[in-house]
């Protein structure tokens, strides 16, 4: 979560950020922390910042046709993605992590009206029954299947399939190879975490999670952000394309659910990405 976070205060700094998150750099501004201790610096930030910047593009999208809606960001952490989209009035937005991170993001954050912020593990189904449910629901998981074993993220991706009308499923996730080779991740390993859910491909989804269709599946260095990312990053994305397990290593989904329409009113979706 801090890791995340301080690479998005660095991002702000840069003559020409990805993201631009002033809101990072003055939460990190309150916190006391040897931040050396993430292995974040300005060269490696933009690793996090483009991926945060994809899925902003594609929330964005969502919001643009879904009034009104609610968001669930799941995981969320010290994220300001909220406050970084402006959704209207129309958007109630819940933000969900454990209890712990939840009071920091209730005390770093300003209290506004239609942002509300559940202590809860993700996990718990517990926590659904705080949200409305009769909006198209946008679920934004960005750095959160991959933490999640397999059981337990396909019973979250099913209870958001069955408690709204319709809406989108938003997420990254790693394949096997990005798991078996955590230990290569320097991040992962200083905080001590461990990544145990491995998802290959869309099929691995639509098979488990009746009622999703898929919208876009795209490699990090297919998305629109790549091309901004440092040289070094770029070569790589090439190389790594070469190679099918290196290429899938992570992904960004997208799936729609629900039926076509919402109170007569059609519902509209970008056209889908396929693999490449």
């Amino acid at each position: 979560m801090l890791a995340t976070l301080y690479a998005k205060a660095l991002d702000a700094d840069l003559p020409n950020p990805i993201l631009g998150d002033r809101y990072a750099k003055e939460i990190v501004a309150h916190i006391d922390y040897d931040w050396t201790k993430t292995s974040i610096t300005a060269r490696n930030a933009a690793a996090v910042t483009v991926r945060t910047a994809h899925f902003d593009h594609w929330a964005r999208q969502f919001l643009a046709v879904h009034s009104p809606a609610v968001v669930l960001h799941l995981g969320c952490g010290l994220d300001s993605r909220y406050f970084r989209l402006q959704p209207g009035p129309d958007v109630e937005w819940y933000d969900v992590d454990y209890p712990q991170v939840a009071e920091l993001c209730s005390t770093l954050n300003p209290a506004v009206d239609h942002y509300h912020v559940i202590a809860a593990s993700v996990t718990d189904p517990a926590w659904l029954t705080e949200v409305r449910g009769d909006r198209p629901t946008l679920m934004i998981g960005e750095g959160l299947t991959m933490y999640l074993s397999e059981q337990d993220g396909i019973a979250l991706l099913r209870r958001m399939i069955d408690r709204f009308p319709s809406g989108e499923l938003q997420f990254d996730a790693f394949n096997w190879l990005g798991i078996k080779s955590q230990w290569m991740n320097t991040v992962v390993r200083r905080s001590g975490s461990t990544l145990r859910w491995g998802i290959d491909e869309p099929d691995d989804i639509l098979q488990a999670v009746p009622g999703t269709r898929l919208l876009a599946w795209v490699r990090w260095f297919e998305s629109d952000a790549f091309e901004r990312l440092p040289r070094a990053y770029q070569v790589l994305g090439r190389v790594m394309a070469l190679v099918p397990a290196m290429a899938n290593m992570s992904q960004y989904h997208r799936y729609a659910f629900g039926p076509g329409s919402v109170d007569g009113r059609p519902v509209l979706h970008p056209s889908p990405v396929s693999e490449r």
